[in-house]
C-alpha cells in the first residue's frame, strides 16, 4: 500500500526543506567563502581546516548547553511554537549577514550565532513529530522529511552555486555573488517554516506551567535521573553520539577537506549536490524498507557503511575519488538519520518530548563536537587530512556496539513487560 502524507505531517516535513538548505549552504559555499576570506589574510590550509572544525565545536558546546533548557521550557503548553519561530528567525537573520563579512574572525562569530539558532530549533522541529503523527507512521514521516530536505534544498542551492559561479558574466563581483546567495538561502528558511508555524498544536505537554525558571533545571535534572534508570534510551543516546558525531563530520568538513586536498570548488560543489540527488532515493527507499526489516538492523546497517567510508577517505587524492565518496555518503546519510530520529521519538515519553530531544540534540543534528575536532587535532598534529578523516572510523565502531546493547536492553524490556501482562491475564 502506498504511504500518503497527511496534510499537518506534509507542513511539518516542508521545514526539513527549508533548513535543509543552510545545511548544504554550511557543507559547500560557506567554508569555500571562508576559505577565500583566510587565504587573503594569511591563514594556511592547515590551519583553515582547524578553525573551520574549531567554530563548529564551539556551536555544538553552545547546543550542548541551550538545547536541552529550550527543549525542557518547550514542553510546556504554548511555548514550542514561539520559541521555534525565535530560533528560525535568528539563524536566518545570522545567516543573511553572513554574506556581508570581510573579516575571517568575524564570519567565524556570526557562524557559531547562525548555526546554534539552526540546530536549537530542531531540538523544537524533532520533537514536533510525536504531535504531528503517530508511532506507526513516524519511521516514514521521518525519511519523507529528510529526502524532501535533500531534494528540495537543491532549488536554493543550485540557484547560489549560479551566483557563485557566474558572478563575472553578471556584472557582480565575488562579495556581492555571497551576499546574495546567503540572502536567498535566509528567505527559502524562513518562508518554508511557515506552514508549520501557522498550522502546529503542541498536543503532548506538561499539565503545569508554574514551574518555568529555577523549575525548569530542576526537571532537567530528574530528567538525567530517569535516563540513568532507563537503560534502552541511555545506551541508544551514548551510540547515537558516537555514529551520528562521525555523520555529521562528514557533513560539516566535508568541502574543507577536499578544498585543503587541493581539489577543484566546481567539481566538489557539483559532487555534493549529486549526494542531495542520491539521498532522496535512498532516505524514501529505507523508509519502505522499514515495513519489512527491522529499523534496528537498518541503522546497524549504515554505521557499517559509514566505517567503511572513512576508511576510503583516507586515500583519497583524486576528484574523482570525492564523487564516489559523495554518492556512498547520499546513499545513508538521510537513512540513518531518519531512522533515528524515528527510533527515539517511539522509545521516549511524548509528553516530555521536547527536553528529551534537547539532550538527544547534544548528539544530534549539526553537533560533531568530537568529531571536528578530533579531525582538526590529528590534521595539525600529523600534518595529514587523511589521517584526520580516517579518525573518525573509531566514532562508528563505538557507535555500532553502544547501539547492539541499547537494541538487546530494549526487547529484554519488551519480553519483561510482555510476561508481565501474560501473568496479569
Amino acid at each position: 500500500m502506498k504511504f500518503k502524507l497527511r496534510p499537518l505531517e506534509r507542513k511539518w516535513v516542508l521545514y526539513d526543506v527549508g533548513n535543509s538548505a543552510f545545511t548544504l549552504l554550511v557543507s559547500t559555499i560557506m567554508p569555500i567563502y571562508f576559505n577565500t576570506l583566510a587565504g587573503s589574510q594569511g591563514l594556511s590550509d592547515v590551519d583553515y581546516l582547524a578553525y573551520w572544525g574549531y567554530a563548529t565545536s564551539i556551536s555544538t558546546i553552545i547546543v550542548a548547553l541551550c538545547g536541552p533548557i529550550f527543549g525542557t521550557l518547550s514542553d510546556f503548553p504554548g511555548w514550542k511554537k514561539r520559541l521555534f519561530s525565535l530560533s528560525v528567525l535568528v539563524g536566518a537573520l545570522g545567516c543573511a549577514v553572513l554574506g556581508m563579512m570581510s573579516s575571517w574572525l568575524w564570519f567565524l562569530v556570526l557562524f557559531v550565532l547562525a548555526k546554534s539558532a539552526y540546530s536549537v530549533s530542531l531540538v523544537l522541529y524533532d520533537s514536533m513529530l510525536t504531535d504531528v503523527t503517530e508511532p506507526e507512521r513516524m519511521d516514514k514521516v521521518s525519511a519523507h522529511g529528510y529526502a524532501w530536505g535533500y531534494i528540495g534544498s537543491c532549488i536554493p542551492f543550485v540557484l547560489s552555486l549560479v551566483l557563485v559561479l557566474f558572478y563575472e558574466p553578471m556584472g557582480l563581483s565575488v562579495g556581492t555573488a555571497m551576499m546574495l546567495a546567503f540572502l536567498l538561502i535566509a528567505v527559502w528558511w524562513v518562508l518554508l517554516s511557515v506552514p508549520i508555524w501557522r498550522s502546529y498544536e503542541q498536543k503532548h505537554s506538561l499539565a503545569r506551567q508554574r514551574e518555568r525558571g529555577d523549575g525548569t533545571f530542576r526537571r532537567l535534572g530528574r530528567v538525567f535521573s530517569e535516563l540513568a534508570r532507563d537503560k534502552k534510551v541511555l545506551l541508544f543516546l551514548v551510540a547515537f553520539f558516537f555514529y551520528i558525531d562521525g555523520v555529521y563530520t562528514i557533513i560539516d568538513m566535508a568541502t574543507a577537506y577536499g578544498t585543503a586536498l587541493g581539489l577543484d570548488t566546481t567539481g566538489l560543489l557539483l559532487a555534493l549536490l549529486v549526494t542531495q540527488i542520491v539521498a532522496f532515493p535512498a532516505a524514501l527507499t529505507f523508509g519502505r524498507l522499514t515495513g519489512r526489516f527491522s529499523p534496528d538492523r537498518l541503522i546497524l546497517v549504515c554505521i557499517g557503511a559509514y566505517f567503511l567510508i572513512t576508511l576510503y577517505g583516507m586515500m583519497m587524492q583524486q576528484v574523482y575519488q570525492f564523487w564516489i565518496l559523495a554518492v556512498c555518503v547520499g546513499i545513508f546519510q538521510g537513512a540513518v538519520q531518519a531512522m533515528s530520529r524515528a527510533y527515539f521519538a517511539r522509545i521516549i515519553p511524548p509528553e516530555k518530548s521536547g527536553e528529551y530531544f534537547g539532550i538527544y540534540d547534544i548528539c544530534g543534528k549539526g553537533a560533531s563536537f568530537l568529531g571536528t575536532t578530533m579531525v582538526s587535532a590529528v590534521s595539525q598534529v600529523s600534518g595529514s587530512v587523511n589521517l584526520g578523516v580516517g579518525a573518525l572510523s573509531v566514532m562508528f565502531v563505538l557507535g555500532g556496539v553502544f547501539f547492539v546493547l541499547a537494541t538487546r536492553s530494549r526487547r529484554t524490556e519488551e519480553r519483561a513487560r510482555a510476561g508481565g501482562l501474560g501473568e496479569v491475564c
